[in-house]
């Protein structure tokens, strides 16, 4: 039977091999790059939205990077500082303090940065403004980690921007402040705007499940074939005799070796005449 080689051990094993990844190239390594590229152009078209509209006034519900007017004052008392943040390729603290606006409401707003003093502890940093003020920000979503705020060098810090990590009746979601606005820092840079590698990668997943797919239906073609590469001969791979290979050396149209064993033979042959 040709394809009988197809149930040896070491075949089963290869034949699983290419296709669980050429599997899990096609169905989920492209998909989530072709994930990543959506994303990152809807991200891009919003922030094009945003910069081109005026900001619209706060409400119960706002799409990502829109532009959002508050009214309202600062509570520095429950200010927090999100920790192993990295800001144009250095190590940062980005101020979280909440806001209650005029209608009542509690949200969290991004001040900005500031740089650690010695790499690790925060420095001081200027206060928010008392009173009531007027700011606009950029709507966000909340961060995934809720982990409880803690205490550390004299100041509250969290990991994530999450309500739930900074206390309690703060409305899910945070407003990125723009610059000079009342009680900013050094603003957040917004992401640029460029469609990165994703897609480019999403078709290389595909390229490498399907090279995996062809190579393996290669190999199995040449090997069902009469005398395949892969198709162990044991009477081929047998060690030939010293006897054989000097025939084989003779018959290559030459006469060098038989030529050099003459040669061996007369002077062994020879003896000396006095």
């Amino acid at each position: 039977m040709r394809f009988k080689f197809l149930l040896k051990p070491g075949w089963l094993a290869l034949t699983l091999a290419v296709w669980v990844f050429a599997g899990a190239c096609i169905y989920f390594l492209s998909p989530w790059q072709f994930g990543r590229n959506d994303e990152r152009q809807a991200q891009n078209s919003a922030i094009t939205k945003s910069l081109k509209s005026d900001p619209v006034r706060f409400g119960a519900q706002h799409d990502e990077w829109q532009k959002v007017e508050i009214k309202g004052r600062y509570v520095p008392e429950l200010e927090a500082l999100a920790r192993l943040r990295t800001v144009q390729g250095e190590a940062a603290f980005e101020v979280i303090t909440p806001f209650e606006t005029t209608t009542g409401h509690r949200v969290l707003v991004d001040r900005g940065y500031v740089r650690p003093v010695n790499g690790i502890k925060p420095p001081n940093f200027q206060q928010p403004p008392t009173g009531e003020v007027t700011l606009i920000g950029l709507a966000r979503p909340n961060e995934s980690n809720a982990t409880p705020a803690f205490e550390q060098d004299g100041r509250k810090q969290i990991y994530s921007i999450n309500n739930d990590a900074v206390g309690q009746g703060i409305e899910p979601g945070y407003y990125q402040l723009i610059e000079n606005q009342p009680g900013a820092l050094d603003t957040l840079p917004l992401p640029r705007i460029e469609s990165g590698p994703f897609f480019s990668y999403a078709l290389q997943w595909i390229a490498f499940g399907v090279m995996a797919v062809g190579g393996w239906l290669y190999f199995t073609i040449r090997e069902a074939r009469p005398g395949g590469v892969l198709h162990e001969d044991t009477k081929k791979r047998r060690k030939k005799s010293i006897a054989e290979l000097l025939a084989e050396e003779g018959d290559d149209g030459t006469d060098e070796p038989r030529a050099e064993a003459d040669d061996a033979g007369q002077l062994h042959g020879t003896r000396h005449v006095t």
